[in-house]
């Protein structure tokens, strides 16, 4: 064997540090018995080349034959006739023998709760590149909220505003030395594992070796190799001609996961990716690591960021993930279309995951959206790390993950209490240091203080990413779900729903973009009895002002228990409120006292057409139909018999539609439509008249239908007869309506009459999600708050001294 120095082989470095242990020496001990310097005994027992004759004093020493432990010397590369190496075809011949390898640590995936790993061509979905890093953006607030609306969920609007997207294979081509930051569970690991395998199997970068290095492993690597000799002798497990490929710049070298190194190995690994990058600058390098993990400089590459999904790629990724399963993949997205707030986690590829787990078990969501968010925050804040044995440094080592939860709770409530989504670094700032002064044993000075809420501040957004930077200094929360998840849990969780909590939270009831909080705070509380009855009170209380709005609410109580249709009480009222009044709201509240398609005895929308086509008029019609496809309340007679008890629901619309064309008479000036509104009033009138099973009712409409002219036999006098008798006769009709139907009043609301109904109106609908949100309450607060759904306080307090 020919050369000056000679290296030890994987398996000699093992007898070797067995025939120490043998001789009972130490490297420093037998260091100083060959009178030599600590540092090439290290190399020695390194696989590092020594010299020719230490090597072998060495050996000689521990009685090992030096040939047996020799690490051989890498086969001659081929040479072509002018002496310089034939590197594409040493290429070819790495990436054969590199291919299982390659193959086995990047083929599959396997995060969460995964039963079994699952292959990553199966699963991947393209991913898209920011160039321009989020958090680096020069935008004021203001530039946010112009895009924001808390109703229009939108990942905060965020998609309207960020930087162009670029796919992620385009980004590499574009640059050789890239650094690709990225959220907890955006898919960095899994993008770099399919770079590999997109390579090794020549679709991309064919004529380059594709080299997987996870730095966590790099970094805690016995010995402490350097990486040049980390990837020839561990992650490559020995290939010879390895190191050429390095050399000749043929390499796609992918180091994953920089922000999972330990502190204490964090510069010697910087020094080491520095260096090597700088030795063999013309390979190429994609690193990956968290956003706002330490401020690592690496001057010559180029960082980017790893933009959240978009609706293609969700729509991608479901497809591949339910192929050939017996949840179809349009069956979940047609629930997630139909979640909001659901979807808009679902823009993180680890939460779309844990979504598509829930969903596969169960074939839908649970109706308890808090647990499904608890679990996607226990996944960020303990399980992504833990699944993967990566143990991060604690900035603030009183800062439990509890506490964590505790003080993300007190910065939500704050900020959303303000209508704070956006705020700056800052104030943020601030919130941690009110929080983290009052731990115990937490630093008096205030200096310190600040320094530990900034770091505490960073931690947060990169170890679990649940606050993030939107722009240079300003932050907000991932999702508007965890703001509004954490609100929800400061008055149920840290403040115990004591009574004070559930007061100021019932305060809020009248404010639309509170209506997560609400479904998110019953969904959480051990029981929410107290929570449901606190919100039907501040409900009850809301027309307590208004005598007009009293006496309207009143009457729908009265007309719909006069009435004999095949519906509930509830349903009634929601008919008349809509019915006979200024206002129009969408039949809702009956949703959550419900049956099946099947029991109600149709099976399809196809089936309702026919059943709701029996029905005499339009209007009723549309109703029945309405409430058929929102699941009908409950019902002792199968819906295709509701055309025989329409009667009362008919003879009213007609009434009122006569009412309404009659006031057109009396007041229009326009010759062209007079007749045409005449035989509209005409008709209604009919429909009563025929409708009805009042007789005294319907000779009254006779008498009056032969008082006033018929738009066919007297069009000569028609117009001048209503110009001059109009009035008293829509008074007349009002007068008979009124008497004999109790429909027909004129209820002159204002505008503000109008806002506060519909804020009355709107928090019924909330405290109906609220029951349907398979929260848990009592039977008895139940039946209690059903049975006075849309009842005036008059009413309700009656039926309390009855019981």
């Amino acid at each position: 064997m020919s050369g000056r120095s000679l290296s030890c082989s994987l398996e000699g470095i093992q007898k070797a540090k067995k025939a120490l242990i043998r001789y009972s020496l130490t490297q420093k001990a037998l260091a100083q018995e060959l009178e030599v310097t600590r540092q090439p005994i290290g190399k020695f027992f390194t696989g590092k080349p020594v010299d020719r004759n230490l090597f072998v004093q060495i050996c000689d020493r521990l009685d090992l034959e030096w040939e047996e432990i020799v690490a051989e010397p890498a086969s001659e590369p081929e040479v072509n006739q002018d002496n310089s190496i034939d590197i594409d075809a040493i290429v070819q011949e790495v990436r054969e023998k590199i291919k299982p390898l390659i193959q086995e640590c990047c083929g599959t995936m396997r995060v969460l709760d995964m039963t079994q790993p699952i292959g990553l061509n199966d699963i991947y979905t393209s991913v898209n590149i920011l160039e321009k890093i989020t958090g680096q953006q020069r935008l004021g607030i203001d530039e946010f909220l112009k895009h924001f609306s808390s109703q229009d969920v939108d990942l905060f609007g965020l998609n309207r505003i960020t930087a162009k997207r670029v796919p992620g294979l385009e980004a590499v081509e574009k640059y050789s030395k890239l650094m690709i930051l990225g959220k907890p569970g955006a898919g960095k690991t899994t993008f770099l594992k399919y770079l590999a395998i997109q390579c090794i199997a020549g679709e991309f970068q064919a004529e380059r070796v594709p080299i997987f290095v996870t730095l966590k492993n790099f970094a805690e690597t016995a010995n402490k190799p350097g990486l040049l000799q980390h990837i020839t002798e561990e992650a490559i497990n020995p290939i010879s001609s390895i190191q050429d490929v390095i050399t000749y710049g043929k390499a796609l070298v992918l180091l994953d996961g920089l922000d999972e190194v330990r502190e204490e190995d964090s510069n010697r690994v910087l020094k080491e990716i520095r260096d090597f990058s700088d030795r063999f600058p013309k390979n190429q390098f994609v690193m990956t690591c968290r956003i706002a993990a330490k401020e690592y400089t690496f001057e010559k590459f180029t960082e980017v960021e790893v933009a959240d999904f978009d609706n293609y790629q969700i729509f991608n990724f479901t497809n591949n993930w339910f192929k050939d399963k017996s949840v179809k993949p349009e069956t979940f997205i047609k629930r997630l279309e139909e979640n909001n707030r659901i979807k808009q986690i679902a823009a993180s590829p680890l939460l779309l995951t844990l979504l598509c787990l829930a969903f596969e078990e169960s074939g839908d969501f649970p109706a308890n959206r808090s647990e499904l968010y608890k679990e996607g925050l226990d996944a960020l804040l303990k399980k992504w790390d833990a699944k993967r044995g990566i143990q991060r440094d604690q900035i603030y080592k009183k800062l439990s993950v509890q506490r964590k939860e505790d003080l993300l709770s007190k910065m939500a409530l704050t900020t959303f209490e303000r209508g704070d989504y956006f705020f700056k670094q800052k104030l943020a700032e601030q919130y941690i240091t009110e929080y983290i002064r009052n731990l115990p044993g937490a630093n008096t000075d205030e200096e310190a203080l600040q320094v530990d809420s900034e770091q505490v501040l960073r931690s947060i957004e990169y170890h679990h990413g649940l606050v993030v930077a939107r722009a240079k200094g300003i932050y907000s929360f991932s999702h508007l779900t965890f703001h509004e998840y954490f609100t929800a849990r400061e008055f149920v969780v840290v403040r115990q729903s004591s009574e004070e909590a559930l007061q100021n939270l019932v305060s809020h009831i009248t404010e639309k973009r509170w209506q997560e909080v609400f479904l998110l705070a019953v969904g959480m509380s051990p029981s929410a009895d107290r929570l449901l009855l606190l919100i039907k009170e501040k409900i009850d209380a809301i027309l307590s002002k208004y005598e007009n709005l009293l006496y309207f609410i009143n009457w729908v109580n009265q007309k719909s228990i006069s009435v004999n249709v095949p519906f509930t009480t509830l349903t009634v009222r929601e008919f008349y409120i809509d019915f006979d009044s200024e206002f129009y709201f969408d039949f809702s509240l009956n949703n959550y006292l419900t049956k099946s398609e099947s029991e109600l005895g149709f099976e399809s929308e196809s089936n309702i057409e026919n059943v709701s086509s029996t029905l005499k008029y339009g209007f009723i019609k549309s109703f029945v139909k309405k409430l058929a496809l929102k699941y009908l309340d409950s019902t002792e007679e199968p819906l295709r018999h509701l055309s025989l008890h329409a009667d009362e629901f008919e003879v009213d619309n007609a009434l009122i539609s006569a009412l309404n064309h009659s006031r057109k008479l009396a007041s229009t000036a326009s010759t062209v439509s007079t007749f045409k509104i005449g035989s509209q009033l005409s008709y209604a009138l009919n429909r009563a008249i025929t409708s009805t099973s009042d007789y005294e009712l319907q000779r009254s409409l006779r008498k009056f239908k032969q008082q006033i002219p018929d738009p066919d036999k007297d069009k000569g006098i028609f117009k001048p007869l209503w110009r001059a008798n109009g009035k008293s006769w829509v008074e007349k009709l009002k007068l008979l309506l009124i008497r004999y139907r109790n429909i027909g009043h004129e209820w002159h609301f204002t505008d503000e009459q109008k806002e506060i109904f519909k804020q009355y109106y709107d928090a019924h609908k909330i405290l109906i999600s609220c029951l349907k949100s398979d929260c848990y309450v009592s039977r008895e607060v139940r039946q209690q708050i059903e049975n006075t759904l849309l009842l005036p306080i008059a009413e309700i307090k009656q039926r309390q001294q009855q019981f």
